[in-house]
């Protein structure tokens, strides 16, 4: 049973209850109509219209657990809310919730129930409280509320409401209507394929492929195949094959079924002799260079009319690899003239004499991609083609392909590609950073791969959800790295220990008055908000450490805190004839309040026998090149960013023994890390960047943000100064290089006159000298 949900983005108060029901059950396809007035469910051959109908409905059908007595309570306080205005029957009503989340995980039983979807929808369509509940006064209900909308199923309604919004701005027509879903779509019969090429690692871009392929086989309980697109032996490997597999497990996806184009060349084949002998495609040996040309200017190729038993003949060579046959290919004969030049007989079968890494050297002739995909698509059952809208144009061609050979059809399902500013994709240009030894791997945390976004310290549940809130956009533009780092925040703050590290240029040792006569170990929470994270041990003495940079800070006499201790007093300062501070006295002061003090620092005890601290090292990492988006003609090494990675040596407390390789964490007051293994004997932790302009910013250019390339690539970069490194323009040079037309000044070269009549004062200019 799947339903049609109908809604216009444009309702106030929205109803978010029965739109997140819809997704989080997958019962019902959002369909976003500004026609519409109200919410209407079309199921199993009915129409409902109340939203709280709506949502037991979908529940039902769902399978959520089932409801108790109390459900009705939670039905009719999701009524009154919407119409409570006094601001302390607002307060009572959200008061009552927090208390009873407590010691709950839902409203009712142990897992998400109606009751859960209708009280979250009214607390979401009012701004007001939304607004009271970030001011963080009921944490039980906001901890509740952010759970529902951090799934993927609520981001997916939420993306879809923004989207529809979005088209509507752009269309100038009355009703825009925008389908999320997958068209024509049956429960338990979606098939859906992610087909990578094995010639090497997954990137960014092919994440949200695989993502999206997988999220809609669950989300109609159908099928995904993990299909190797291996028809060019020049670049495909083994090894690559098991690194995506590898790739995929690091993203959570795992494919119902893997399968090879390869698996399919015999009845490839065998379609492209069906092609050239039903006059649907011909053997060409025209020149590439010239292929290319006459196929832009729309020229016939001189082949296009030969005789079938001539084309037969020339494929036969072609399929024996002779001399004579690497001449040629085949090519479908579509169009010549087409307006789309992907139509313009594309080349369907090539020859290439080397073994392939299954095949070995039976074949000597291989289908290209645009040949073999939906022949193969149409083989295996697959429903949908999740495909990036770069191919809209082939899109046509794929469907050609199709009805030739009369094949069962198949729905192509486009999404926009995923590009960031700064960043990379071309596995070119990425294989010339690892050749030259810019990077240490395909793993390296500068690079935008799968493995090098994980080793960063991105979560699949933020990458998911910034994935599927991309999903339905069709919009092609460079995104910043900001809201996916902002997403991945909210996933790990919730979870991630806290422990403490200091740098170690100029630590200052500082002398406790009041402190304690031995070394004291106390347990403490590894994370204040969230007792399930467990506890730390904290050493205590007289004796602690204090970075240079907070010491500097201090004034005489000032009262600080130090965290999970105390406030304490600065009674003395020792400082060398440099002005680095070399010793300070502090005296306890543990009645003062934490909350009038200006700083709160971190500390740790001086070793001693028994307690220790750890040597560590923390990485951050520079965007690989200067240039938000490279145009075709630029050369990367014209482009590279001449300094990446950056080491701060550091000491931490003795709790970062107990984490693993992968592990996220906080070192307070620095940031969030992921621990990356020993290096050289240091334990080293890798900067995730938390979505602030400043953890994202280029480097490299932090004034002006102008990128400048860099002389003579990678010596250049060997050899630069830590002035050149800033890579930036002066305020008033403008880049050499515009595509933007050379036009006259409006107001003239010379000065522009200031009118004469003029009620402001007459001063002298500040810049006059």
């Amino acid at each position: 049973m799947s339903g049609a949900l109908t809604l216009s983005p444009a309702a106030s108060p929205f109803p978010w209850a029965a739109a997140a029901t819809a997704t989080y059950t997958g019962k019902a396809t959002l369909n976003f109509d500004t026609a519409a007035k109200g919410v209407t469910l079309e199921i199993d051959g009915s129409k409902i219209t109340a939203e709280d109908e709506i949502v037991q409905t979908l529940a039902k059908a769902g399978g959520l657990a089932e409801d108790s007595a109390k459900t009705a309570a939670y039905f009719a306080l999701a009524k009154t809310l919407p119409t409570v205005t006094a601001f302390p029957e607002i307060t009572a009503a959200l008061d009552s919730l927090d208390d009873h989340l407590a010691y709950r995980t839902f409203l009712v039983g142990h897992e998400v129930t109606a009751a859960d979807w209708i009280v979250w929808g009214a607390l979401k369509g009012s701004v007001k409280i939304v607004g009271l509940l970030k001011n963080n006064k009921h944490p039980h209900l906001l901890r509740w509320f952010s759970h529902l909308e951090s799934l993927e199923s609520t981001q997916l309604a939420i993306a879809g409401l923004s989207e529809a919004k979005s088209a509507k701005a752009r269309s100038n027509k009355t009703a825009a209507s925008f389908a999320l879903g997958l068209q024509n779509a049956k429960e338990g019969e979606v098939v859906t394929r992610f087909p990578p090429e094995p010639s090497g690692y997954l990137h960014i871009g092919h994440a949200k492929a695989a993502m999206l392929n997988q999220y809609f086989a669950k989300m109609y309980k159908g099928k995904m195949i993990i299909r190797f697109d291996d028809t060019n032996p020049t670049k495909e490997r083994t090894e690559f094959e098991e690194t995506i597999l590898e790739d995929l497990a690091l993203l959570d996806i795992h494919g119902d079924k893997i399968t090879h184009t390869s698996d399919y060349f015999d009845q490839l084949y065998e379609y492209g002799l069906q092609m050239i002998k039903t006059g649907k495609a011909y053997a060409d040996d025209t020149e590439q260079e010239q292929m290319r040309k006459e196929r832009f200017d729309g020229i016939a190729s001189k082949h296009r009319d030969d005789s079938i038993e001539d084309n037969l003949k020339h494929f036969a060579e072609m399929t024996s690899g002779s001399e004579e046959g690497t001449r040629w290919c085949v090519r479908a004969k579509l169009s010549v003239d087409n307006p789309n030049k992907a139509l313009r007989d594309p080349v369907i079968y090539r020859t290439n004499l080397l073994p392939h890494h299954r095949t070995g050297s039976k074949w000597k002739v291989y289908p290209t991609y645009d040949f073999a995909c939906p022949i193969v698509d149409s083989f295996e059952g697959v429903t949908h083609a999740l495909r990036t809208n770069e191919y809209r144009d082939r899109n046509p061609q794929y469907y050609w392909m199709i009805e030739a050979l009369g094949l069962r059809p198949v729905h192509i399902w486009d999404f926009s590609r995923l590009n960031f500013i700064y960043t990379l994709l071309s596995k070119r240009k990425l294989h010339w950073f690892v050749d030259t030894g810019l990077v240490r791997g395909w793993d390296d945390p500068r690079f935008p791969t799968v493995r090098g976004i994980r080793r960063r310290g991105l979560t699949v549940e933020a990458l998911r959800q910034f994935m599927l809130a991309q999903g339905p956009s069709q919009a092609i533009v460079s995104l910043e790295w900001d809201s996916l780092w902002t997403l991945n925040k909210k996933v790990i703050d919730p979870v991630a220990p806290r422990f403490w590290a200091l740098n170690k240029t100029n630590l200052v040792p500082v002398t406790i008055k009041g402190g304690p006569e031995k070394v004291e170990v106390k347990s403490v929470p590894k994370h204040k908000k969230n007792p399930d994270v467990g506890e730390k041990k904290t050493v205590y003495s007289s004796q602690i450490f204090l970075e240079q940079e907070d010491a500097i800070s201090f004034d005489d006499q000032e009262e600080v805190t130090l965290m999970d201790w105390g406030n304490a007093i600065v009674r003395s300062k020792t400082t060398n004839e440099s002005g680095v501070i070399t010793a300070i006295e502090l005296e306890l002061h543990l009645d003062g309040d934490f909350r009038k003090t200006k700083k709160k620092v971190t500390w740790l005890s001086q070793p001693t026998g028994d307690h220790v601290l750890v040597d560590v090292t923390l990485l951050d990492y520079d965007y690989l090149i200067t240039k938000k988006k490279l145009e075709e003609n630029d050369d990367v090494k014209d482009f590279v960013t001449p300094v990446t990675e950056f080491r701060e040596d550091a000491l931490a407390d003795a709790n970062v023994h107990e984490l693993k390789k992968g592990d996220i964490m906080q070192f307070e007051r620095k940031g969030y890390y992921i621990y990356d293994g020993e290096i050289d004997g240091r334990k080293a932790f890798i900067h995730i960047p938390d979505g602030r302009a400043a953890s994202i910013a280029s480097k490299a250019a932090p004034q002006t943000g102008v990128a400048t390339p860099v002389e003579g690539g990678k010596k250049a970069v060997a050899a630069a100064t830590p002035e050149e490194q800033r890579g930036q323009l002066t305020t008033s040079e403008t880049p050499v290089e515009t595509k933007m037309f050379k036009v006259a000044k409006v107001y003239g070269e010379g000065e522009v006159p200031t009118p004469a009549d003029t009620k402001m004062y007459k001063v002298k200019s500040v810049y006059d000298v």
